[in-house]
Parts: C-alpha cells; structure tokens; sequence
C-alpha cells in the first residue's frame, strides 16, 4: 500500500536542505540536494510508518490518489 505525506524542504543558511513533515511528527531528513534530502525523507517516513504500525496498527495517512500535483526541480 501507498500512502500520500506531505514533505516541506527549505534550504538552511549553512547550505543544506532540511525536509519536515507536519502530517508525520518525527520525520526530520537533511541532505545535500532536494533530491537526496527527499530520498531520506522517503526512508525516514517509511521507517516511521513501519514503527506505528507495530505499535498502533495501520497508519492514519490518506491513500495516493490517481492524479497528484508535484513539484520538480530543473537546473537553468
């Protein structure tokens, strides 16, 4: 199963991306670039999802639906 979580990113003065998560307390990631920052992210929730669901059963986090809005990064 898939299930839909909603990352924020910024870019921390120090250079680094910094990848959060309102939806899913305790999902912390940081990485070089947004694409590896979101790589570990992707593992961080994946973990976090695994974690709950031993403990408290099947997450609470909505399904991924058909069609989605995404973001990319192109180099200019």
């Amino acid at each position: 199963m898939e299930v839909a979580v909603h990352i924020n990113v910024e870019l921390l003065q120090e250079g680094v991306f910094l990848a959060t998560s309102e939806q899913m307390p305790g999902l912390v990631a940081q990485g070089r670039t947004v694409a590896e920052t979101l790589e570990i992210a992707r593992d961080v929730a994946r973990r976090l999802i695994e974690a709950r669901r031993e403990r408290e059963g099947a997450p609470s986090l909505p399904p991924t639906a058909e069609n989605q809005d995404f973001t990319i990064v192109v180099a200019a």
